[in-house]
């Protein structure tokens, strides 16, 4: 029985075929270039590609095959560039967030994608994707999402167009051009990365060129950059491997991830080198909580990166990224060390008005503060104690730190302990700046109250410190201030006394009522010299200052009152006796309102009513 006649879609001869096609040769044909054979009829497009098969099969035409090669290379190129999304962002813009990434949740044709949940989307492995309206079917090895719930894969090509990419991408490689078509390949979808890329602000920058930029400048890129690398290895990396799957996945050993690699090195590359380039910058207080954050991000987003460069071929990024998250740890313990090293040598010599808290102390209890927000992190980092031998200021006893006492704590807490010691010992350098010691005493209280106040308005830092330490520090404050009622109000109460008063012998009443009138007169001129100066003191906290006028007032106006009752009648019964008892108790009781305001008294004390 004879054959079957020849179908208009089937070619059996080399000429046939040759005919096929230079009919599409768009050097030859003005028709051909004003025309792309996959816009066709799809049954010209089988017969296209079966003639390409029959040529490569016969070894015959090799010219012919060329212009196919060329021709279909052009098709190719054309499919990416017509029927890709304009960019990831663009695609995703009405719910896309830069600021949570976790967010999103990408236009896919099943929710459990959007979700991050292993989803199968083509049915059991070997089975296909098909054309709509061709007899062709593209072989499409088993295609899972991610089982990280991080990574967002979205449809950068239809389905449709994917089959076309992948029939025309199996033809070139069984002929071989592989090359060629990995080549066109990436420098299309690579435009489509830089593109995302811009949108997302990452600047082509050396090293060099980020080194070179101011702190300030480098925050806010720190800050995009988290974000950015987030969408570019969890979104932007990620589709781009799952296209490179789905149209190469079995045409060639590695050629997928030969497609995937030439897409996104150069990115990858722009992307890693910021964040490598901050690793090995300059170590300065100020750079560690941008390069906490920066470690953070990077190790959170390890695991993906480790998804998305599993192959051999992209080693070398998953290296990268895991030594620039070594370098950012590093980066961090050193500039701790240097933190402390800058605390204990501050050399400002200049007493700040008034003995209120230092800008050191502010400083470094809001720092110290801000390191208690990292603590997950920084546990893990700190490994080792501080470093604190050969570090002590003359004979000073504020860093009678022992640290063997304190084993059950973690070396990030004794690190956090060690700072605040030697904050102390540096405060108690630049105490005596101060020429009157109550002002030294003081300006001793003030800080030290603040430094335990700040540990205990921190749970994280008051879980760290503990209260053994917490005790000392309350303990130094509490001695600060009874140094400072000391240097100040026992002068003022020894005119208060009774020695010196009495006389013996004659038609005398037993007190001398001119030592008495010098008494009152040494009061007055000492307490209002008190008054006048310790009104410019301050001391910042409401009920700290409070309670140190309590304290003033137990000592003052008891004695006041008792002395006063004792000897006006002594006074009052000469001349003038208003020129020596200025004051009653109640001036007394309302002068000390006027102690520790900052600012000098808003009225002169009121004199004792007549």
């Amino acid at each position: 029985m004879p054959p079957p006649p020849e179908t208009t879609t089937t070619t059996t001869t080399t000429s046939a075929a040759e005919r096929v096609i230079l009919r599409w040769d768009s050097t030859a044909s003005e028709d051909a270039r004003d025309r792309m054979i996959f816009d066709a009829d799809r049954d010209e497009i089988t017969t296209y590609l079966q003639a390409v098969a029959h040529l490569h099969q016969s070894k015959a035409a090799t010219s012919a095959l060329q212009i196919a090669m060329a021709r279909l290379e052009d098709e190719f190129r054309n499919i990416l560039v017509t029927h890709s999304s304009p960019t990831i962002l663009d695609n995703n813009t009405s719910n896309y967030e830069l600021n949570d990434i976790e967010s999103v949740n990408c236009e896919e044709e099943d929710d459990e994608h959007s979700k991050g949940f292993e989803h199968q989307e083509t049915g059991d492995s070997g089975s296909t994707l098909s054309c709509k309206g061709s007899t062709l079917s593209c072989k499409s090895s088993t295609l899972s999402f991610r089982s990280s719930t991080s990574i967002r894969e979205i449809e950068l090509v239809k389905a449709d167009f994917v089959c076309d990419l992948r029939s025309i991408a199996e033809v070139m490689i069984d002929c071989g051009y592989s090359r060629e078509c990995v080549q066109v390949y990436g420098s299309v979808r690579k435009l489509s990365v830089e593109a995302s890329f811009s949108k997302l602000g990452i600047e082509k920058l050396s090293i060099g060129d980020i080194q070179r930029l101011d702190w300030d400048m480098l925050e806010t890129k720190i800050r995009r950059w988290i974000r950015a690398a987030k969408v570019c290895i969890r979104m932007v990396f990620s589709s781009e491997k799952r296209l490179c799957e789905q149209i190469f996945e079995g045409l060639g050993i590695g050629t997928d991830d030969s497609c995937f690699m030439e897409t996104i090195k150069g990115p990858a590359v722009q992307l890693f080198n910021f964040a490598e380039a901050i690793s090995i910058s300059r170590r300065a207080p100020e750079k560690l909580f941008k390069i906490l954050d920066l470690h953070d991000a990077l190790s959170d987003l390890l695991p993906d990166i480790e998804i998305v460069f599993d192959s051999m071929s992209s080693e070398s990024i998953r290296v990268q990224a895991e030594e620039i998250l070594s370098r950012l740890a590093e980066a961090v313990r050193g500039i701790l060390s240097e933190f402390e090293n800058k605390v204990l040598s501050e050399p400002s010599k200049v007493p700040v008005p008034g003995g209120t808290i230092h800008p050191l102390t502010r400083y470094v209890m809001n720092y110290i503060s801000l390191i208690s927000d990292y603590k997950d992190t920084l546990d893990e980092l700190v490994v080792s104690k501080p470093s604190t031998g050969g570090r002590y200021w003359g004979d000073t006893n504020f860093l009678d730190l022992d640290f063997s006492e304190m084993e059950n704590q973690s070396p990030l807490a004794l690190h956090l302990i060690w700072m605040i010691a030697i904050l102390q010992c540096n405060l108690e350098g630049k105490s005596k700046c101060y020429k009157d010691a109550s002002i030294a005493h003081l300006f001793m209280m003030n800080n030290v109250h603040y430094i335990a106040h700040k540990i205990k308005g921190s749970p994280e830092l008051r879980e760290m410190i503990e209260d053994n330490y917490l005790r000392r520090l309350t303990g130094k404050f509490r001695s600060a201030a009874t140094n400072y009622q000391r240097s100040t109000w026992v002068r003022v109460l020894h005119c208060l006394r009774d020695e010196g008063l009495h006389v013996k012998g004659g038609f005398s009443s037993g007190v001398s009522k001119s030592a008495l009138r010098d008494r009152f007169k040494s009061f007055n001129a000492i307490f209002e010299d008190v008054h006048r100066t310790q009104a410019t003191w301050l001391v910042p906290d409401i009920q700290l200052r409070e309670e140190l006028r309590i304290s003033i007032s137990e000592l003052l106006i008891p004695a006041y009152r008792s002395f006063l009752g004792r000897f006006r009648g002594h006074i009052e019964s000469g001349r003038h006796p208003e020129n020596y008892i200025k004051y009653s108790v109640e001036d007394l009781e309302a002068s000390v309102l006027d102690f520790f305001e900052g600012t000098p008294a808003s009225q002169h004390l009121r004199r004792r009513s007549q």
